[in-house]
């Protein structure tokens, strides 16, 4: 795009230029002095096509000269994330009408790509959605409307609100439904006619009146409600690329042509054909409208699911608002069996409440103060008052949506293949016309000996003139050639398959996160959180001679006061429950991954693992029996040392959750491996194991050893996931091939995890690959079908057994069948075993 009309733009050609390229003024952000500029500054002009680059620390801006006309935008990007910094970027999604098929798609995707500052455009053909991804500055929403509407797409301006968006679906499938209807009342008397002349011969009430009837019946259904397929059509044409439409348009005209021109010309007229084609091509649109309809009924159940009014205390009165004017820190009230507004922290009141709209749990869950309940949910039986926590954007629900969406406008890798087809597709189908012509006009006895083999078909008729046989072959490649089935086969699935997650709180954030989960070899779970509750209780207590237990717990629960490690609170919590008064510590020091050490009056105590022990010289003989037994019960043994002498052991263990064992039952009968990884010492680690069936166990691993175990076994076995709780694990999330953040609640927009579940129950885990490996299949399924009809009809159609409508009928199917196969993945149950026989067969 020139510069000239862009004064809101800092895109410049600068004539005095001597590298006569183009300079462009990009923020950066995160810079703090003037070394960062230099290396922004160095990145820049390192970056492939920059001639030169200039920072200007205080502006926050880069000039960058180009050598080329075209900037290279996500490699400049790139390079300025790279040295540390980043540009102020902004995604919007937004409606495209007018795309009727993939290398629609295809076209608004790459005008949109083209504009300078756009980093990423998406362009689902399904949901009709566009999404883009640029450069706050340099682009703005009038840029992206122009740039879709110069290509010949229509804009829907993104302000709408869910209702209106619900709307515009019904909208679109009620328009469709008339054309359809329309098409029919005009073509049904054309078809009748036909019949009087095809079975008995007869033109009535003449033969010039029948041919001027065929033409007169279908000019509206191919110019009035046949409009927006020729205008769609043509308009492709004009921007230099061809569409689906355009092949209906040339197949439906063609026949058209021959209406007048058989009054001059020795050729059948088919224009009756034409009106029937279109009828067919406006039917399977309408169907295909419901079936989208249904297939993004996910996203508009969630929409739905939000509450539109609250009750809030104002000045001590309650009082009724939207949801929109509801603020955070505001105090909600509600009552039984109405939905919780927003998100919030219960401050009074105790309740069931059924959050089965966010997690997939069928039974109520028990609420009391200081708990989070998620906006949305259904309050059940005593009276709340809730502090709202999160509004609008940030909300839980909100949240999921945007997830959902995000996958839904993600591509699947399987994807770019067919891309890459679609993209070339209608004009080699159009070539194949014209050669189908040319083939049957120069070797008219050899194409007429392969249409008489057909002679069985009622529909082929060898006998007719050569002319006709050339038309009616051409129209039929036009027509059968189905780009659209293509297009939808992955959209459509996902879109089902993610919302059907979402039911069941497990969120892909994208399609890629889908297709890779279902060839998953290995899966490896952070042990603390994921296989086990991540909530430790105290076990048992060993003291040496001459010390009382509660001694022991006394000393060891002052120490770890000063702790935030869950362990340390463990030991802390049960010596409240002994109601022991503790001593305030001095001196605290956690040693990472050992244990504490701080000074009670005046004495040094020290509750580690026997590495602390070691390195402060402390001797372990007097316990190193029962260590041994409680290491063996898969407990974590803390040995309480007072001034270098060992006074007892304290041992803690983590719960292990119900499911976990069944969980990884199930993943081996599905032929995955199990690893466990943990900083828990090799015994304890290996005697969890034992409980619950894991195949390798990872112990002792700090913290920063997590992604290089990921990355060993990755090397192994191919395709790792990785299941953790998402707090301290982000690493090895990304660094595994799948990141599975688990039991995650009301935060889910963790960035690093490819899959998220708000639940914390491993059989989720089952239940994600369940649903990977099912849409996958519905995925290959379409595609499989996508192709293969094309390729086997087109043949038939070009020597004549495909009479025009039946290729239309064939290619209304094609799609139709793509957009029901998805459909149907609904009804495959992704349930786990374990959830099976607890929510029975519902």
């Amino acid at each position: 795009m020139s510069a000239h009309h862009h004064t809101d733009v800092e895109i410049r050609v600068s004539d005095t230029d001597p590298e006569g390229g183009k300079e462009l003024t990009l923020p950066v952000a995160g810079m703090t002095c003037a070394s960062c500029a230099f290396h922004v500054e160095k990145a820049l002009k390192s970056a492939p096509g920059v001639a030169d680059a200039r920072v200007n620390l205080a502006t926050e801006h880069a000039r960058v000269i180009l050598k080329t006309d075209h900037p290279q935008m996500d490699k400049l990007v790139e390079a300025i994330e790279q040295a540390g910094y980043e540009v102020p970027t902004e995604t919007l999604s937004f409606q495209v009408g007018g795309m009727t098929c993939a290398s629609c798609a295809q076209h608004v995707e790459r005008a949109l790509r083209k504009l300078p500052g756009v980093l990423e455009a998406s362009v689902n053909l399904a949901t009709e959605t566009a999404r883009v991804t640029y450069v706050r500055e340099l682009v703005d929403w009038s840029d992206l409307k122009r740039a879709v509407t110069e290509v010949g797409y229509q804009v829907v301006e993104p302000e709408t609100t869910a209702g209106e968006e619900v709307d515009e679906t019904e909208r679109k499938m009620h328009q469709a439904r008339f054309r359809m209807w329309v098409a029919w009342g005009f073509t049904i008397p054309i078809i009748l006619w036909m019949f009087l002349e095809m079975f008995f011969g007869i033109y009535w009430p003449s033969k010039t009146v029948f041919h001027l009837g065929m033409i007169v019946l279908s000019l509206p259904v191919l110019f009035w409600v046949g409009r927006q397929t020729f205008s769609s059509g043509f308009a492709a044409v004009l921007h230099g690329h061809a569409n689906m439409d355009t092949l209906i348009m040339l197949g439906t005209g063609a026949s058209l042509i021959t209406g007048p021109a058989s009054f001059f010309f020795p050729v059948a007229n088919y224009a009756g054909v034409a009106a029937m084609i279109m009828a067919f091509h406006l039917t399977g649109r309408y169907i295909e409208e419901r079936a989208k309809g249904k297939a993004s009924q996910a996203i508009r159940k969630l929409l739905e699911l939000g509450a539109k009014t609250a009750r809030v205390i104002r000045n001590g009165r309650e009082v009724e608002i939207p949801i929109e004017e509801v603020q955070v820190g505001d105090i909600m009230v509600v009552r039984p069996g109405e939905k919780i507004p927003t998100d919030g922290i219960i401050v009074e009141g105790e309740s069931a409440v059924d959050e089965s709209m966010a997690t997939g749990e069928s039974m109520p869950v028990n609420r009391r103060p200081g708990d989070e309940v998620i906006g949305a949910t259904i309050n059940q039986e005593g009276l709340l008052k809730i502090k709202a926590t999160r509004v609008g954007k940030d909300t839980f629900l909100s949240q999921v949506i945007k997830l959902v969406e995000e996958c839904q406008g993600s591509k699947v890798p399987i994807q770019e293949f067919a891309d890459r087809v679609t993209g070339i597709f209608v004009p080699v189908v159009i070539l194949i016309a014209l050669f189908t012509g040319v083939l049957w006009l120069l070797f008219p006895e050899t194409m007429r000996a392969m249409i008489a083999f057909g002679d069985f078909l009622p529909w082929v008729n060898p006998n007719i003139g050569i002319a006709s046989l050339a038309i009616i072959s051409m129209v039929a490649v036009l027509v059968i050639a189905c780009p659209c089935a293509l297009g939808l086969a992955t959209p459509t699935a996902l879109m089902v398959g993610s919302g059907m997650g979402a039911e069941r709180g497990i969120l892909f954030r994208s399609g890629e996160a889908i297709q890779l989960l279902k060839d998953i070899r290995i899966v490896i779970f952070d042990k603390t959180g994921t296989i086990t509750k991540g909530k430790p209780e105290v076990t048992d207590v060993v003291a040496v001679q001459g010390n009382e237990l509660n001694h022991v717990v006394k000393m060891a629960a002052s120490v770890e006061q000063g702790s935030e490690h869950p362990l340390g609170q463990a030991i802390v919590k049960y010596a409240q429950g002994l109601s022991l008064s503790l001593v305030k510590p001095e001196n605290f020091q956690s040693i990472r991954g050992k244990g504490v050490v701080a000074e009670l009056n005046q004495q040094r105590v020290m509750v580690g693992s026997r590495k602390l022990m070691e390195d402060f010289g402390v001797d372990v003989l007097p316990v190193e029996t029962d260590l041994r037994r409680l290491e063996e019960e898969a407990k974590t043994a803390m040995i309480v040392a007072v001034d270098h002498t060992v006074i007892g052991i304290i041992a803690v263990a983590d719960t292990i959750k119900e499911d976990s064992a069944l969980a990884i039952a199930e993943l081996h009968e599905m032929g995955i491996k199990t690893a466990m990884i943990t900083g828990d010492n090799r015994h304890t680690a290996e005697a969890i194991a034992r409980q619950v069936g894991i195949d390798y166990v990872l112990a002792e691993v700090l913290p920063d050893g997590k992604v290089e175990e990921v990355r060993r076994l990755q090397q192994k076995w191919g395709r790792v996931a990785f299941v953790g709780d998402g707090i301290n694990d982000a690493p090895a999330l990304t660094q595994a091939d799948v990141g599975i953040a688990i039991g995650t609640g009301t935060d889910i927009a963790i960035e690093a995890s490819d899959v998220t579940l708000v639940r914390g129950e491993l059989v989720r885990v089952v239940e994600a690959i369940k649903l990977s490996r099912a849409t996958f299949r519905k995925i290959r399924q379409n595609l499989f079908w996508a192709f293969f009809y094309n390729v086997a009809m087109i043949p038939l159609a070009m020597v004549g057994w495909m009479h025009p409508v039946l290729a239309e009928i064939a290619m209304a199917t094609s799609s139709i069948t793509v957009v029901s196969n998805a459909n149907l993945l609904r009804k495959v149950d992704i349930r786990s075993e374990y959830l099976r026989e607890s929510e029975g067969a519902e």
